[in-house]
């Protein structure tokens, strides 16, 4: 065997963890989406079943509803999507700008060392968990908390609406800012220093460093990563909409989302369909992302054929 066939073994080897990951949690689930289809109705598999587990043979074992497991969702459709998607586009608008600017910064960065200890800083976040946040952020803003003392004041945070899109914002900026800025930093590191030199003999400032050499070399990367995160739009991150508010029902208005609407309604087990109308929620969000994939990507290969994703 050539040695160029064994690096290939190699990098293959190296893929194949994740490919594992992916036919597990990706693939092999997939059959499960005739869930959104049927009325599941739970049932004990007899001994001569071909199917003996039992959610198993529930499936294949439940009534066709066509799409009326759909007509769940149009119960509060408006205000689910309403948060969902608008929050999505605050925390991609928001994230590009800071990621960009803090990926820009610690490349500007002459000492190495010190760039890398800034940029470990500002990724740890990314390994909090969202229930330490709640935790802290209950100890703060509580009708006994810090705030409440320290400024001798008496608002009730987890009543006041207004207030919530604010803390979504700014958590979700603290924690994923600097995990979302290692590609472009990545990015950055490949670009020709020969072409920052050639500005700064011409006299360009920074700042017309950054617009006419860093940016549009950014591009492709900016563009490419936000295609993906319009097909997460209708995905909101459950762990932080649902942990934050603390149980609050009055903020359910400016908090609930797509996925803490389904996982409310399977936790009270007050409907007997559950389980189908929670196939036909992530069904949706599923097909929706797809359908905005393939539509963004269709619109910047028209315009800007290098930079579509295929």
């Amino acid at each position: 065997m050539a040695g160029s066939e064994r690096r290939q073994i190699a990098y293959l080897l190296m893929v194949l963890p994740g490919v594992l990951f992916l036919l597990a949690f990706n693939y092999l689930p997939m059959p499960g989406a005739v869930l959104a289809f049927k009325f599941y109705d739970m049932q004990v598999p007899p001994a001569d079943a071909f199917f003996q587990n039992t959610f198993l043979y529930s499936l294949v074992h439940s009534r066709w509803v066509g799409l009326s497991n759909f007509t769940f969702l149009l119960n509060d459709a408006l205000m689910l999507i309403r948060n969902t998607v608008g929050y999505n586009l605050l925390f991609m608008l928001a994230g590009l700008v800071l990621q960009v600017g803090l990926a820009v910064i610690i490349n500007e960065m002459r000492n190495r060392k010190t760039a890398k200890i800034y940029h470990t800083i500002l990724f740890m976040p990314y390994f909090v968990s969202w229930i330490v946040v709640m935790y802290a952020l209950y100890a703060m803003i509580s009708a006994q908390g810090f705030f409440n003392k320290f400024f001798g004041t008496n608002i009730a945070f987890y009543s006041e609406k207004k207030y919530w899109p604010w803390f979504f914002l700014f958590f979700q900026v603290w924690k994923y800012t600097g995990q979302g800025s290692i590609i472009y930093l990545a990015t950055l590191t490949g670009f020709d220093e020969q072409l920052y030199e050639a500005g700064a003999i011409d006299g360009a400032s920074k700042w017309q460093q950054f617009r006419y050499i860093t940016l549009p070399q950014l591009v492709p990367t900016i563009v490419i990563l936000q295609i993906l995160a319009i097909g997460r739009i209708f995905n909101g991150d459950f762990d932080m909409f649902y942990s934050l508010p603390n149980g609050s029902g009055t903020l359910r208005q400016v908090t609930a989302t797509i996925d803490t609407y389904v996982y409310d309604t399977l936790k009270k087990g007050n409907l007997l369909n559950s389980f189908g109308y929670a196939g036909a929620a992530a069904l949706f969000q599923a097909v929706v992302g797809f359908v905005l994939i393939l539509t963004t990507n269709s619109i910047v290969r028209r315009h800007q054929p290098e930079m579509a994703l295929f």
